[in-house]
Order: structure tokens, then sequence, then C-alpha cells
């Protein structure tokens, strides 16, 4: 595209083709990503002179939305083993002189033209986010630093006599190095001894003093030639006589331009010959021939022909080499010097040099040889290889290059320069990599090529590269050149440890020994040396129960492992590289620890206290007997069973219920007791026994029973002169029921339709509420009902108490008449009549008086009778009643009893049963009832410390400290929950009828001295506890009743 450009625009004008094409290449160097820059400088420059800076010069600006990876760096690249010339300062991009000297005439040697010595270097600008290649072009300002020099300190040019005035002679020429003002400016011929001073000198060797000075004779002159040479050229201004002087020997000086100019000196001897009229003639002076530098020693390159007017021996040509051609073209080319045929003495190279001139002297003898020149082109053979420099931007280690993986695309890591000797095609070079790899040669100036990565490099997948550098030219054929670069990739911390289970699973027996080696964590990690390094560590989560070695991995247990206080673990672990930043991993540990039996059975009391009512029938639940086994499985299978016992009760081996296999009778045992053994499942058995106690509680299943009044036909006086509040009598009743079965309370229900009379509840006296008036004489019937306390029903009695109101008993018959036909009136009919005449009134006192005599004698009898009753044994007959109501766990929560003070122990009132038995014959009237009867009579003294139960408020028979077996249904028992449901009650005898009582009161009621009155437990829950309902003594108003006989 841009030769068609270029052809499409060839009539333009040559400075705007040549414009535009500078500006085209610019664009495209710029868009590779390349530039150049021109300094110019000076030879022989000291150390550390400051040339440039590339950050100015190249007006270099960073965008701050660009991040860099690394600080702005300015990096010389030239190659290995290359001494620079100059330097770069990195950060700021300075160009300065370095110690090694830049010296023009050893860079650029051969060089002669002014603007073209150049000394080239590469910059690059990194970091890669502002990657640019710079080519630096120094030209090579030249200094005086060389003097001008013959070819030899003494000149010899032969002249013939006969020549003529203002005639020719070459000299040869001097040389020096430097070029333009610097360089050869004058000649100037002096006598001998005669030097000038000006400047620096080199002076030629004095000539022999015998010898004519020709200052006067030779006139010099100076011819310049159009690539720039200076040749001096002596002229004879005289004519010469061989005869009169045939030698002259003078100086000449050389000077260049330079500021001071230097200059040298040689001697000039100019010898005058004998006359030789003609000088060969060459048939062309100037030849140009092209040869192969391939062609091989001998070939004959050119034929010079010369003639010669002259004859015989001043006809004889002799042709050579002028001391002017360089020694390189001596070296290659022979002439014959009879023939003037040349040939190639050795072999040529174009590459040394393409082109030389040979100047060719043609002489006959005669002090003024012929002169041509003949120019040898060498042309190009592909002979060649290309030539592969590599200029490191990365700086090799042992002449490897170390490239981080982590190395971004497009980074730059070597400037390739490829270059062929040859010309033309055989000098066009290709440049390219023989196999697949991440790298790329990006070219960037002509024959220069950047070595970059191409993609992302992976030090796990491939760790280092050879990459081979091949370069080829366009020749037929074409020749090959390759270079090895070696680049190790350097790892990075970019692979985490990778553990080899993500989840470890252990197991262990408990009781371990401590330090035990649970497991060996293992994880690898793809990078290598420290970064593959691996510390191995507890999580934050795990219990300080384990240790993991840092180095090693291993787990172990630093204590004993108790499967019961916990069976599973679960905590990570870490993995950790040594890399920088350093990279972690977890996995997840759990331990599962193994069951042994070293618990035995651990029931949830050490003794168990159960109560029962005394009505459960046979096999229904008693309670249920929690263990448990801290252990599992097998271990943990724990089977029950009776030690002592097995004859009473059965125990399920699983459940722990408990059940009797025989009838409750409290009366015949209060309470039972026996060992429960469980015994696990495991492989050594382990067992444990508890204590359970059975106690039998009453049930209220007896009525209460009346004691006094004795029978329902008795009677009691109560005289008008009578004060409200005395007592008139007393009811006193017994119940064989215990505890608050036993607690009774008195109340009239009957047949006080006046309210003269009131009751006592808890004593059962019967006291005078108002003042008796006349309306209330007569004979008084009371029902009197006594209930108990009883749970879940009270039962009670009913009994008629009789009072005769009246000043005396003057006809006890008529009251006895009174009584029986009363009872003959309903219970619910308040009895009305007790109105008695005066008349009758008097004759009562007659009777009264008459029976007053007869019943002194009675009572006497009856006294003596009863003292003689009190010394006979007497017995105890404890009539145990039975409680209904359902049967119901213990229950911790509702066994909340508020605790009274401790007063001083007092020993128990002993309990007085007396055995007691009335007998009555009734009258011959069939209308008179007989009641034959024996009355079993528990008296209790009562201890006035004895708490009192509300049985309404907390119905249960149980003590307060016995276990609950309601939290047991829900412990973590391995046995499963039972929902015990209470046994249906034996239903209790209800009695609701009036008791029927003795028709005389015989006896007086006291407490046994010897009974046991409680156990030797302070439990007020405890069913052995009795107490005596009250001390029955006789009334202070009750009357016996006695036989008034009338005055």
């Amino acid at each position: 595209l841009l030769t068609n450009y270029l052809l499409g625009w060839a009539e333009m004008d040559l400075l705007s083709g040549t414009y535009l094409l500078a500006v085209l290449l610019a664009c495209i160097v710029f868009q590779s990503g390349a530039q150049e820059k021109n300094y110019t400088v000076r030879e022989e420059l000291p150390e550390n002179v400051l040339i440039g800076n590339l950050l100015k010069d190249l007006n270099l600006t960073l965008d701050p939305d660009v991040p860099l990876s690394s600080p702005l760096q300015f990096k010389l690249v030239y190659k290995t083993g290359d001494v620079p010339l100059v330097r770069v300062e990195e950060n700021t991009g300075e160009i300065f002189t370095t110690a090694n000297r830049i010296d023009r005439e050893k860079l650029c040697s051969g060089i002669f033209s002014e603007n073209r010595c150049f000394y080239e270097v590469e910059v690059a600008v990194l970091p890669d986010e502002v990657f640019r290649l710079v080519k630096i072009r120094f030209l090579i300002e030249d200094i005086n630093d060389n003097a001008p020099l013959f070819p030899s300190t003494v000149i010899n040019i032969s002249i013939p006599e006969n020549t003529a005035i203002n005639s020719r002679y070459s000299v040869p020429s001097a040389i020096d190095p430097d070029i333009g003002v610097n360089g050869i400016q004058h000649y100037e011929l002096l006598k001998v001894g005669e030097e000038r001073r000006t400047g620096s000198t080199c002076s030629a060797p004095r000539a022999p003093a015998s010898r004519g000075s020709g200052q006067n004779v030779f006139g010099l002159d100076i011819i310049e030639t159009p690539e720039g040479d200076k040749w001096p050229q002596l002229i004879v201004q005289q004519i010469l006589d061989r005869e009169q002087k045939d030698t002259y020997v003078m100086k000449i000086k050389v000077e260049d331009g330079g500021t001071p100019p230097r200059s040298s000196t040689a001697i000039l001897q100019v010898t005058v010959t004998d006359v030789n009229d003609n000088r060969p003639v060459f048939k062309e002076n100037d030849i140009e021939v092209s040869i192969p530098e391939n062609a091989p020693v001998g070939t004959s390159v050119s034929q010079l022909h010369a003639t010669d007017a002259d004859l015989g021996s001043n006809a004889q040509i002799h042709f050579f080499f002028s001391n002017q051609i360089s020694s390189l073209a001596k070296r290659l080319f022979a002439i014959d010097n009879a023939t003037g045929l040349i040939t190639i003495k050795e072999p040529l190279d174009r590459e040394e040099s393409p082109v030389h001139k040979l100047t060719v002297l043609a002489s006959d003898g005669s002090s003024s040889p012929s002169r041509a020149t003949v120019t040898v082109n060498i042309t190009d053979i592909n002979d060649n290889v290309p030539s592969i420099d590599t200029r490191y931007i990365i700086n090799p280690v042992n002449g490897t290059v170390l490239l981080s993986e982590k190395a971004p695309l497009n980074t730059k890591i070597a400037l390739i320069t490829v270059m062929d000797k040859d010309a033309d095609l055989n000098g066009k070079v290709t440049c390219f990599t023989d196999h697949d790899v991440p790298f790329r040669l990006k070219p960037v100036f002509d024959n220069q090529f950047l070595l970059e990565t191409a993609t992302f490099l992976d030090y796990e997948a491939t760790r280092e590269y050879a990459i081979k550098i091949v370069a080829s030219d366009s020749g037929k054929p074409p020749l090959n050149q390759s270079a090895m670069l070696l680049i190790k990739i350097k790892d990075e911390n970019d692979n985490a440890p990778v553990f080899t289970q993500s989840v470890i699973g252990l197991s262990i027996p408990e009781n371990n020994a401590p330090g035990t080696q649970l497991t060996k964590i293992s994880a690898t990690d793809a990078d290598s040396g420290r970064n593959a390094e691996i510390s191995y560590m507890l999580g934050s989560d795990a219990p300080p129960i384990f240790n993991l070695d840092r180095r090693t991995g291993v787990l172990t247990a630093v204590r004993k492992l108790d499967r019961e206080k916990q069976d599973r673990y679960s905590f990570t672990v870490l993995a950790k590289d040594n890399g920088m930043p350093p990279l972690q991993t977890n996995a997840t540990v759990t331990v599962s620890v193994l069951d042994q039996n070293d618990n035995s059975p651990a029931f949830t009391h050490n003794e168990y206290n159960f109560y029962v009512p005394e009505n459960l029938p046979m096999y229904g639940t008693v309670g249920l007997i929690t263990v448990t086994d801290a252990d599992s499985g097998e271990n943990a299978a724990v089977t029950l069973s009776i030690v002592n016992g097995r004859e009473n009760f059965i125990i399920d081996p699983l459940t722990g219920v408990i059940r009797p296999n025989i009838t409750f009778d409290r009366e015949q045992q209060g309470s039972y007791t026996f060992q429960v053994k469980a015994v696990d499942g495991g492989r050594v058995q382990r067992s444990s026994t508890a204590k359970v106690t059975i106690n039998v509680v009453d049930v209220n299943d007896n009525r209460p029973v009346f004691v006094i009044p004795s029978s329902n036909y008795s009677y009691d006086l109560v005289p008008t002169a009578t004060s409200p509040g005395s007592v008139v009598t007393k009811v006193f009743a017994v119940d064989n029921d215990t505890g608050m079965n036993a607690e009774l309370r008195y109340s009239i229900v009957g047949g006080n339709s006046r309210g003269l009379f009131t009751i006592d509840q808890l004593t059962g006296n019967i006291t005078l509420k108002e003042k008796i008036i006349t309306a209330d004489h007569g004979l008084h019937r009371l029902v009197i009902k006594v209930n108990d306390l009883g749970q879940p029903e009270s039962l009670y009695t009913i009994a008629l108490v009789h009072l005769f109101v009246n000043e005396t008993i003057t006809n006890g018959s008529y009251v006895q008449e009174l009584v029986r036909r009363n009872m003959e009136t309903p219970v619910g009919q308040n009895v009305g009549d007790g109105e008695i005449t005066p008349q009758t009134n008097d004759y009562v006192k007659i009777i009264i008086a008459i029976i007053a005599g007869t019943m002194t004698v009675i009572l006497v009898i009856f006294v003596t009778a009863l003292v003689r009753c009190r010394q006979t044994p007497r017995h105890k007959v404890v009539q145990k009643s039975k409680q209904s109501g359902e049967w119901v766990s213990p229950n911790q929560e509702n066994r909340q009893i508020k605790k009274k003070k401790k007063k001083k122990k007092r020993s128990p009132k002993s309990l007085l049963l007396n055995f007691v038995t009335i007998e009555e014959s009734k009258p011959d009237d069939p209308g008179h009832e007989h009641i034959n009867g024996t009355l079993d009579i528990p008296v209790e003294l009562e201890e006035q410390t004895m708490g009192k139960y509300n049985w309404a408020t907390t119905p249960t028979t149980f003590k307060p400290d016995s276990p609950d077996l309601a939290k047991h249904y829900k412990s973590a028992s391995p046995q499963p929950t039972f929902q015990i449901k209470p046994e249906t009650p034996v239903p209790p005898k209800k009695h609701h009828v009036i008791q029927e009582l003795p028709l005389d009161n015989t006896f007086v009621v006291g407490c046994d001295s010897l009974s046991k009155c409680s156990s030797s437990s302070s439990d007020p829950y405890s069913v052995s506890e009795c107490s005596c309902q009250g001390t029955f003594k006789t009334p202070g108003p009750i009357h016996t009743r006695q036989v008034i006989q009338s005055l």
C-alpha cells in the first residue's frame, strides 16, 4: 500500500516525497511503540557530562488515571558483553557520558564524511503500561585530536633533468583521521632545519648537509579532488642540471585546520635523473570492474595496457601499485609488473570492503610514471548467515531471564536485532520463533524486534522455556541462523494449599492416652520453594483438647476424651503457605468419640420413696424407677431387677415400672423396703443399686363414731338458772382413719330452732347461748352432725342429744318417756312440748326427793364399779380406715411446705385405746330399740405443735422430698416415657345415717400413755402419725341421771 501510494506521487517534487515518506514511517514507528531521538555529542568528552533528558525531550506525560505496576523507569538496552559509551539514569531519563571515551576515529574508522558517524543505543521506557522503545542516535562530533601524518618520514621523487619549468609531480599525501576543518588543510616546503612552531608538529629526520636545498628550485601546490582530498604536487620552478646537482633535500610540512592546528613533516628528497623523453601512456586511465566476492584466488580482475614512445630500455614499462592504495587492497590484489594483469591474491569479502580503488603506476624507468585508477566493485554472494543480536530489557541471571508468572501481557523481555552483511535480497532478514510458545516477536525498527509475552504465564504448567529464535535471509538458497533464549518462570504465590480431603472424619475411643495421634493432615501446594512450604494450624473454633503440629500436620489429642461430656467435635484446620503474601485454605475435621463401658447405670435418686393408697389393686402401678447410663449403644442398655422383695413386687426390666403382686393392708404392714439393681449391656457389665421404700397410705373409708353421748336415749338436765355461755353438755366422736381423715368437725343441724344452744366445732362442747326463759322449759332434742376432713369425700355421722330444761328432775321415768316419744318423731321435726304445769312441778319435786336417796346409793355402786373397771388390763384396738381417692404420682412442685420454727421437743403423748363394751337391754316395749355393740375407740393426745395438713389444697399423700416421678417421665433416660394412669380406687362405704348409740353413757374416754402416737419421722405427711382427738373430760354442767324422790 505504501509503495502504491508513493508511485502515485512519483511526479511530485523530490523534497515533498521525501517528507511524506518520513511522516508515514514516523507514524508506523509510533504505532509500534517505538520512537527515535537524535543527539549530537563531541568525542572525547569526560565522564558524567549531561547529553540530554529523555523525559523532557520525548515529552513524556503520565496519565493519572492509568495506574502503574511499578515506577517509571528508563532502561538502557545493550548487548551482553558490550561496554556502553553512555549511561541513562533509570529514574529521570538523563543521559550522561561514561568513563569510556567516545573516539570518533575508532568508532567510525574509514568514514571521512562529517555527517556519517553515529553511535546508536536503545532505551526501554518501563513499565509495560507506558512502554516505549526509543532508538537514540548520537551524531559524533569530531575534534582535532589527531595530527596529519605522511605515509613515510622520507619521500623520494625522481625528476628528469630536461623537465620543463612548471612541470608537476605528485607527492604522496598525508593522512588525517579527523574530518572537516580538523582534517588536512595546508602543505608547505621548508628548508632543512626550518620548522614553524605553530601547533603540534611531527618533525622528520634531518637530511645530510652535503645535499642542497631545493626550496627555490621547487614549489608546492595543492589539488583538491572531487572527494575533498587534498593532494600535494611538486612544481619545477628552475631548469635542472644533473651534472651540477643531482639531489635536492627539503622538508614538506602538512597542517590541519584545528584550533590549535596540528602538523607533521617529512623529508622530501628529489633526485635529478638522466633524460628520458617519453613516459608510458595508459590506454585507459580510469577502469571500473565488478567481480563476485566468491571469485577464487588467481582470478583476473583487470588487464592494464600502456605504451611508451621511447625505444630500447626506455620503452620497457614496469607496472606497480601506488603507495597511496590501502593496505587491504595491497593484501587482496596483485599486479604483474611486466604485463599489468591484476589478479586476486586472497579471497575477497564484500562485507569487509565492497569497493577497492587501485592506483596503478606505469613507469619506463624515468622519474615520471603514468597513473591509472582501477575501481574494483565486489558483487555480493549470499555467503553470510544472518546474525542475531539479543539485548535484554530484563537483565538475565547467568544467561537466563527470570520472569514472574504474574507478568502482564506484552511484557517486554529483550530487543532482538538481526543483521546480514550481504546486500539486497541476500541481506533481507526475517525473524521468528520455531515453535509455539507464549511469546512473540514484535517488529519495531528495521531488523529489530521486541520479544514480549503473548499470553499469561503459569509456573505450575511450564516452569521454563527455551525459545529458539530463527533469522533467515532471502537468498537462494536462504541462510539461517538461530539463537537460544532461556526464560525461567519465577513462581509467584498464586496457589493456595489444597487439602487432600475437604472434610476429614475421624473416630477414636474415649479414655485415650494423652498425646494419642489421631491422624496426619496433608495438603499440597502447586507453587514451589517457600511458596510451597505449608504450615498447619488449628482454626479458632478448635477446642484446646487437640493439638496440630505446624510442620508435620499430625493431629493429636492432648487430653483424655470423655464421650459422656462430648461425643463429637467439629472444627477447622488451616493450611498456610510461606509466600508473600501467604495464602491459606481450610478443611473441616470431625472427631467422633466412640463409647466405652466406663459408666455404671445411675439412678436419678439413691433412695426412692413411693406412697400408695392401701386400696391399690394387685399389679397396679406403684411408681417408676428411672435409671440412666451415660454410655451409648449396648453399653447404655440397662436392665432392672429387684434384688430382695420379689415376692411382693415386680419391676419391668426395661421401663422401670414397679407393680405389686400383693394387696396392701396398712394395718398389717405400713411400708416395704427393697433394693433395685440396674445392669448395663456392656461386654464387661457394670451395675448399681438403689433403695426403694413403698409407704402404704391411709384411705378415708371410716365414718366418725360418737362416743358421747353413748346412746340416743340419754338426756342431760339443764337447770333454768344456768347462765349463758356455760357448757351444758359435750359430744365426742372418734374416727378410725388417720391424718386428715380423722380430723373431725361438730355442728348442730337440727332441733335448735330457737338458737338457744351452740356447739364448739372442734371440742364438741355445747353451751347455752341465750338466757333461759319460761318458754324454754321442757325437753330439747338437738341433732348433732360430726364430719371428718377426709379427701376426696368427707364422711359424717348424726347423733341426738336430749337436754331437759328444768329446775330439777322430779320424775325420771317421765323424762325417759318423753325421750322415747321424741325418738319416734322424725329428725327433721322439732320437739316443742317442753312445758310442765305447776302441779306437775310439785309432783316432780316429791318424786325427785324420793329418788334422791336411791340414786345416791346407786351412784356409790357405780363409782365403785367404774374404779374396778379401770384396774382391768387395757387393750388397744386400732381400726385403720382406708382413704378413698386416686393415687397420683408425687410432684415436688406441689410439695412446698412452709416450715415453722422448731419448738422444744416433747415426748409424744401416748395413745390410750380403751376397749369398752356397752351392753344395754331394751325393755320389752317393742318400740324400744335394743343396742348391743362393741366400740373400738382410738384416742390420740395431740401435740400443740402438730401442724395440720390442708388436704383441700394439696391432693397428695406423698412426702415433699420423695422423687418427682412426673419429672422422671421426661428425663433423658434411655427408658421409654410412660404415662401412668391412676388405678381406679375401691369406692368407700358411705355412712350417712344416724348413729345408733347405747342407752347409757357409762364410760370415760382417755388417751393410752403406752400407745405410739407418732413415727420417728417428723414428716407431717407420714401415715403412721396419730393424734388424740381430745381429752374426754366430764363437762361441768353435765349431770348424771338421778332419781329424785318427791318430798
